[in-house]
């Protein structure tokens, strides 16, 4: 027993090591003519790209990958077609040719769902419906997807396949009509519903009578679902057809696939001596014309059959055959050398696409370079009298820096507010509201101070310094006004940074200017919103409004908060400067039926300064 495992494992590690390489693996069963004209188109494809890759023509690039992959789709190579399929679509995709895009990609879709790569396959599919220019083409993309979406319906699955074949039918698409009806018996033998299936089958077949490899694929099929349903009559009768027809051709391919369904069939139906005789022939056969992947297939079944009933010399002798013709076998294998072939060819392609590659960078940058050199030109021209102005702009902006930094501290009108309150608390014996107030205020000074060299600090300390200066005044109007503080949760508070007390002077305008003279308790609402990569911070209180605010100020009322208007304005012209970015303020006045001011201060999303 030693010595057979042995000699299975030896076989089986040979043949794999040796058609690993081999693309006839996946490949259906096609005519002669159709195998030698998908391998003629895959070459004339491949020196048409090499030749447009070199004229760096991108739309002959992208017509040359359709056509590479059209080849490897006839020559049944999924992997392949879609890796030039990707290429071609991104290419038109470049170029906006909504069509070729929309054409591709649906051909990418149903190669994808070749490879049961569904999700893929959907997500073109919808792709291709979101692209399409007509209604139809669109619907039957739509459908596809949700086909595949429905793959535990067969119901589902139908209805959608039938959907697709009355729009295709009005469009003449055959291939894809033949398509439809192979979902259709496909989703029928989920059901166990063969007979429906074989109908399925045979309307698919006349769909597709000038392609004679795909009525052999059909119905070898047909046969399949008759072998399953035990009718082993029938599909013996459909194979043995197939095999005479293919004899009369000289449809090699065909001959050997069919002598394999064959060997299946009597398997099935309890032959095995008409079995072994088929997988005999079909071997043979593999043999003489060199198919690689045949040769694996037939002894591969044939050491399984001997293997399970202990015939140790039949295996050992047809160990022997093979290694005997095995280097014929090798050196007959046209595919092995088409395959080589093209991998040099395919080499070749990729060092062309390479070079199209550092073209198109050194075209790119031989346009920028000459972009630069003509803004240059220009700038030259205005550069000395930028000189002078620069120079006295850089003055004035050092001027106005410094003045700033000084004007970071604490508004001079709150101090003195404060030290009022303070005053008018121990007046009145409020000792206990004068200690709270003072500890709270010199807490907010100090806060100041420390950040009063800093045009920015992290949100978390802005919010911090502005609930502590809204604290103090909240201890002097409580019966005015409430406030709520309302953070994004999109915003980091830590490594968020924001203009240093910024937003200070808009809150104390809200409240010494609108809250405090309304009748009833007001609220004075602060957000910190992120909208698409920008911080908006929202002031917003429901006071009486600019308008009547105005009417009620004294003269000295109306001068600071002009100011206060202005320093703002001033600062955050001198920070968009200074770190070149993009701050924006704007006061306005409700009117919808509610008083109040809404102050909106939007900058860029900071992480560093």
């Amino acid at each position: 027993m030693s010595l057979k495992k042995a000699l299975f494992t030896l076989i089986f590690l040979l043949l794999n090591l040796t058609f690993e390489a081999s693309a006839q693996d996946t490949i259906q069963p096609s005519a002669v003519k159709s195998k030698k004209a998908a391998s003629y188109k895959i070459s004339r494809a491949a020196d048409d790209l090499k030749e447009s890759l070199d004229a760096n023509d991108e739309v002959e690039i992208a017509k040359n990958y359709e056509k590479l992959a059209e080849g490897f789709i006839e020559r049944g190579d999924n992997a392949k077609a879609e890796e030039y399929l990707k290429k071609a679509l991104a290419t038109y995709t470049k170029l906006k040719r909504n069509r070729d895009q929309t054409r591709v990609t649906r051909s990418l879709a149903k190669v994808q769902e070749s490879q049961k790569k569904i999700s893929s396959a959907i997500q073109n599919y919808e792709a291709a419906g979101a692209a399409s220019m007509e209604k139809s083409e669109e619907q039957v993309n739509r459908n596809d997807a949700n086909r595949l979406r429905s793959a535990n319906s067969p119901a589902a699955q139908m209805n959608y396949s039938n959907a697709n074949i009355k729009l295709l039918e009005k469009e003449d698409k055959k291939a894809e009509v033949a398509d439809a009806y192979v979902q259709q018996a496909e989703a029928n033998l989920q059901q166990k519903n063969k007979e429906v299936a074989i109908e399925s089958y045979e309307k698919a077949i006349s769909y597709v009578k000038d392609k004679p490899e795909e009525v052999v694929k059909l119905k070898t099929e047909i046969a399949k679902v008759y072998a399953s349903d035990n009718q082993f009559d029938k599909a013996l009768g459909i194979s043995e057809k197939l095999l005479a027809e293919a004899e009369k051709t000289n449809d090699f391919d065909t001959q050997i696939k069919q002598l394999q369904t064959l060997a299946t069939i009597y398997f099935k139906k309890n032959e095995p001596e008409k079995a072994i005789q088929c997988l005999k022939q079909a071997y043979q056969l593999a043999l003489r014309q060199g198919k690689t992947a045949e040769v694996k297939t037939s002894v591969l079944q044939l050491l399984q059959y001997y293997k399970a009933n202990g015939k140790d010399k039949e295996s050992i002798a047809l160990y022997d055959d093979f290694f005997q013709n095995f280097d014929k076998l090798i050196r007959n294998d046209s595919s092995l050398i088409d395959e080589k072939t093209f991998q040099v060819t395919e080499e070749k392609i990729r060092q062309l696409e390479k070079e199209k590659a550092l073209k198109d960078e050194l075209i790119a940058k031989k346009n920028t370079f000459n972009y630069v050199l003509m803004g240059s030109l220009l700038l030259l021209l205005l550069l000395v009298g930028l000189i002078v102005k620069a120079l006295y702009s850089i003055k004035t902006k050092n001027k106005e820096i410094a003045l700033q930094s000084l004007r970071r501290e604490m508004n001079p009108h709150f101090i003195f507010n404060s030290l009022n309150s303070v005053n008018q608390f121990i007046s009145q014996n409020k000792e206990l509201e004068a200690n709270k107030y003072l500890t709270s205020y010199s807490h907010l000074m100090r806060n100041m101070m420390e950040n009063s060299n800093k045009d920015f600090i992290s949100l978390s300390s802005e919010i911090e310094q502005l609930k502590k200066y809204l604290d103090l005044e909240h201890l002097r109007f409580q019966d005015k006004f409430d406030y709520q503080i309302v953070v994004d949760d999109a915003l980091d508070t830590e490594t968020t940074f924001v203009p240093n007390m910024l937003i200070q002077p808009h809150l104390e305008n809200a409240i010494w200017h609108g809250l405090r003279y309304r009748e009833t308790k007001g609220l004075l609402l602060l957000k910190f919103e992120l909208n698409r990569g920008k911080v908006s911070v929202i002031v917003d209180d429901n006071g009486i409004g600019l308008t009547e605010s105005a009417a009620l100020k004294t003269r000295n009322q109306k001068v600071h908060q002009s100011r206060g208007v202005t320093n703002t304005s001033e600062r955050i012209s001198l920070l968009n400067g200074l770190y070149k970015t993009q701050i924006d303020f704007s006061i306005t006045e409700k009117n919808s039926g509610t008083t109040g001011t809404l102050v909106t201060i939007t900058f860029p999303l900071l992480d560093k300064i």
